[in-house]
């Protein structure tokens, strides 16, 4: 399956850093990760406490959908940013702000203040979740890479199990605060870190003065902007077919058409036409939008069946779905074993087959069942997964240039991210529709799942009544991620190359 590979000149990649050097950058990288990775997991824990001290119950979910978007619109424009100012100014900039946006979040005063500083926060982990991905491709070589990724991978595990932990304990023990603060000891050491040991190559200086494209990035912004809060927010703040859903999407649609046509006009755009006209890129970001579609599935349904069907705690509930966290990395690790001999494209095809018969057996499960059964399904769909993500990551940033990787890498975040806010969208209203036809009238299955929370108020046929909804509903939500899955399959047996374009990185061989 080798193949001599044909380098353009001028094209090949350069290492951000000596090796000397690696070790204090992967430690930097990995604090840097953490602190994004981290983030979510930690605040859900504390959101009673929260609530309580400052109000705006109605409008609490912002206090993650607003991060949610700033996160994702900024990912395009600072992948740009990055391949045309270098990495390290970028990454710096990134946990600056993230730091920022913890220090204000501590010192909030009420609801809407927190949501504000919540959104500077996002401002700040959009540039960490995008460089730090890129620079990992940078430190390593095509054979090495698998390694970074798989740490990286593993400080997002230690981070769902260690998450919901600490932040329940400074909230329950402390002050809800600190779940803010404790950013800032871990955040110092990764910005020394980087501007210590971070050496990028020297860049040539270009003949004509570097333009920005503000137009471009205030239009992808505030496109994304108004398409995240669309799906956000529809069903949940407002009904779908309502005047605030339609009137959304219609403005992101038009602000659409209007940032195709900016970027076509833009010397150097933020999000340039050839991440969508080369196949390679295009299928993977295809592919792994489709994976933030199904991810939905096990990430957000899959607590509310483990409490509200299993009977299981919180603590309980939690570990049926680490156990995915767990064999994803080690799946991850060891996948360069396989596509270093069948090709990237044929590993990813195995690894979201094997996650496609997981998602369709999750159905079949009985009725009320034992915890191990989900559990074991989640941990084969990590290995399944580990074998599909990171081998589209590794291959689709071997197939550009140094100067355009973080774009590449920007735009496969950013096509997971939407994926996955559409997935909690479309997800969503299938669990309420299912709901409502077991139950008749409204579904809603967050109201259910607090129903549920105290059993022995409720009589035992109407418990049970309850469940069996409950199950229905997340099985058809395993039913769409199937579907997801079975979509990114397509995109991979149809559009991706049997064979990526890989640029020469002294391996000598194109997959």
């Amino acid at each position: 399956m080798t193949e001599p590979s044909t380098t353009r000149a001028g094209t090949g990649p350069a290492p951000a850093s000596a090796p000397a050097r690696r070790g204090p950058v992967v430690a930097a990288l990995m604090l840097g990760m953490g602190l994004a990775a981290i983030d979510g997991t930690i605040v859900s824990t504390a959101v009673p406490q929260i609530v309580g001290d400052l109000g705006g119950l109605a409008v609490f979910s912002w206090l993650f959908s607003g991060y949610l978007l700033a996160v994702t619109v900024t990912l395009p424009v600072y992948g740009k940013l990055s391949d045309t100012f270098g990495r390290k100014p970028v990454l710096v900039a990134g946990i600056v702000l993230f730091l920022i946006g913890s220090l204000l979040c501590a010192s909030a005063w009420n609801m809407a203040s927190l949501i504000a500083f919540r959104v500077v926060q996002g401002l700040g982990g959009g540039a960490l979740q995008g460089t730090v991905q890129t620079i990992a491709a940078d430190l390593y070589p095509l054979k090495e890479r698998p390694k970074i990724q798989a740490r990286l991978s593993s400080v997002w595990a230690a981070s769902a199990v260690a998450g919901p932990a600490a932040g329940g304990l400074l909230a329950g023990y402390a002050d809800w605060r600190w779940i803010f603060l404790i950013n800032l000891p871990i955040g110092l050491v990764a910005l020394w870190l980087v501007c210590r040991h971070l050496v990028e190559p020297e860049r040539t200086a270009p003949r004509a003065r570097v333009r920005i494209d503000w137009a471009g990035a205030l239009c992808v912004f505030t496109t994304g902007v108004l398409l995240l809060t669309a799906l956000v927010q529809g069903g949940v703040a407002w009904p779908w077919l309502s005047a605030p859903s339609l009137g959304l999407l219609g403005g992101a649609a038009a602000l659409g058409a209007v940032t195709v046509l900016v970027e076509r006009r833009a010397a150097e755009p933020i999000i340039p036409g050839w991440v969508w006209r080369r196949r390679t890129i295009a299928a993977v970001n295809l592919a792994l939008g489709a994976l933030g579609l199904l991810m939905v599935a096990p990430t957000v349904f899959l607590p509310t069946y483990a409490q509200s069907v299993l009977g299981l705690g919180p603590i309980a509930a939690g570990f049926v779905l680490s156990v995915m966290t767990l064999s994803w990395p080690v799946s991850a690790a060891l996948s360069n074993r396989v596509y270093t001999r069948i090709g990237f494209r044929l590993t990813a095809v195995l690894g979201i087959s094997g996650a496609l018969l997981v998602l369709l057996a999750f159905p079949l499960l009985p009725f009320p069942g034992e915890p191990w059964q989900p559990a074991l399904l989640m941990l084969l769909l990590g290995a399944a997964l580990g074998l599909f993500q990171l081998p589209l990551i590794v291959g689709v940033q071997s197939t550009v240039p140094y100067g355009e990787r973080g774009t590449t890498t920007a735009s496969v975040l950013f096509c997971r991210q939407v994926g996955q806010s559409v997935g909690a969208a479309v997800f969503g209203a299938v669990a309420n529709g299912v709901l409502a036809a077991r139950l008749g009238g409204d579904g809603d299955l967050d109201a259910l799942a607090r129903a549920l929370d105290s059993p022995d108020s409720l009589p035992p046929a109407t418990t049970d009544l309850l469940r069996r909804a409950v199950d229905a509903a997340v099985d058809y939500v395993y039913l769409g991620a199937a579907g997801a899955a079975a979509l990114a399959l397509l995109v991979l047996l149809t559009l991706a190359p049997r064979r990526f374009p890989v640029l020469g990185e002294g391996a000598g061989r194109e997959e």
